[in-house]
């Protein structure tokens, strides 16, 4: 299963793109073409789904009591006076009455329970009295009742025949219980990206490999990512570090593109001496190597591979942990949604009043600062962390969403409007 990129979209000549440029860019550059397979109901939490899915059947399927209580026919006349029924026969889920019912009758129904045929309102067993008349049980109906009061209609809920999911839609616990209402088993879904993540660079180890010699660091961007990829419902593999060495990176780039459909690196994506990634994919792919216009972040690698009848795609991210989780949020998880058959969506921003300032702010870059939520005296407000460091994975864990402050944007008094983008957008909870 391969994806496309189209070719010649990506403008590499301009040399710093803006934020939004960048996002139509990758808008118009994915061209998914994904595998359609069944996936059991029970395995399709997050799937894609794949083709339109139509209701065979209404639902409820017959018409039924919503309450515990006693079925009759209403008039003008029980509404305006009430009235005093004999019960005759009983109707519970599962077990309707056997025979139509008296229509100058009542039958005790219960919660589900099809309504008897001839019969069209319910009465909740609390608003009621009983007595018994010549071995008879007597049902006293209060006046007021309409006409259909606590029944649920078949096809009230869904009608037979209705689309409840097209193309694209993701699916979620709450799907679940609506495609099951219809009795679907399985689905179509698109089938899963194969996503590879790769960290590079000679300084990096990974946490298991025991002390840090002088100049090395773990690798913090291989379990964020592969978690981040994983968000988007995607089949991740971690690759490993690759090291400082454009002919093992080479090897290994062009080795994976004929396993995955997307490889996500950190690192190497810029053009200094020791960024062997660009280097490779320029050697056996198309690159695109962009600067773009946004804080952190701004060197960023999309490319292909031509492999298999299809195109791998590359995508390089800075080597800071704070820019690799903001590029990947803006730029990556809208694009591997897409690239799965989703569609492009843009995270949505609340726009809530800052409780901070900012002084001094330079204009002409769009900056994703990290952000919380805040209760104040007046009601929520968002807090800016303290520093803007792309390296300070502390600010990462303290915040729960990105405050998205525009190019043209100057400073920043408490109480001014900000959009914030929380990171339940990307499911990240």
């Amino acid at each position: 299963m391969k994806r496309t990129l189209v070719d010649d979209c990506f403008r590499p000549s301009q040399p710093r793109l803006r934020h939004c440029e960048a996002v139509e860019i990758l808008k118009q550059a994915i061209a998914p073409r994904p595998a359609v397979v069944d996936v059991a109901l029970r395995d399709a939490l997050g799937r894609i789904v794949a083709q339109d899915i139509a209701a065979a059947q209404p639902v409820p399927a017959h018409t039924n009591s919503a309450v515990d209580g006693y079925a009759f026919l209403a008039s003008p006349q029980t509404r305006e006076n009430g009235a005093g029924l004999p019960v005759i026969g009983r109707a519970s889920a599962g077990h309707p009455l056997a025979m139509p019912a008296d229509i100058n009758s009542a039958s005790r129904i219960f919660t589900g329970a099809v309504m008897p045929t001839g019969l069209d309102t319910v009465v909740m067993q609390e608003d009621v009295q009983l007595a018994e008349r010549d071995g008879t049980t007597m049902v006293s109906i209060p006046a007021g009742l309409k006409p259909g009061a606590n029944v649920r209609k078949a096809g009230e809920d869904v009608a037979a025949g209705a689309t409840l999911y097209t193309a694209g839609n993701i699916v979620r616990p709450n799907d679940l219980a609506a495609l099951a209402s219809i009795g679907r088993v399985s689905i179509p879904c698109y089938d899963r990206l194969r996503v590879a993540i790769v960290s590079t660079g000679d300084e990096v180890r990974d946490a298991g490999s025991g002390p840090l010699a002088p100049g090395q660091v773990y690798d913090a961007n291989t379990p964020m990512l592969s978690a981040l990829a994983a968000l988007t419902g995607a089949n991740v593999t971690q690759l490993g570090i690759w090291p400082d060495k454009c002919a093992v990176v080479t090897a290994s780039l062009a080795a994976a593109a004929k396993n995955y459909d997307v490889i996500l690196t950190s690192g190497g994506a810029s053009l200094g001496e020791e960024d062997h990634m660009a280097a490779a994919l320029h050697e056996i792919g198309k690159r695109h190597l962009w600067q773009i216009a946004i804080k952190p972040g701004r060197p960023m690698m999309f490319g292909q591979i031509r492999s298999g009848g299809g195109d791998c795609i590359v995508i390089g991210l800075p080597g800071n942990p704070v820019a690799v989780f903001v590029c990947f949020l803006m730029y990556v998880y809208p694009l591997l949604r897409a690239a799965g058959g989703a569609g492009w969506t843009e995270p949505r921003r609340f726009v809530l009043p800052a409780a901070f300032e900012f002084k001094g702010r330079k204009q002409g870059r769009r900056e994703f600062w990290r952000g919380r939520i805040t209760q104040s005296a007046t009601g929520m407000a968002v807090e800016k962390f303290a520093r803007d460091g792309s390296g300070l994975i502390s600010g990462l864990r303290w915040s729960d969403g990105l405050i998205d402050i525009p190019e043209d944007h100057g400073d920043i008094a408490v109480g001014d409007p900000v959009a914030f983008i929380p990171y339940s957008e990307f499911g990240i909870v």
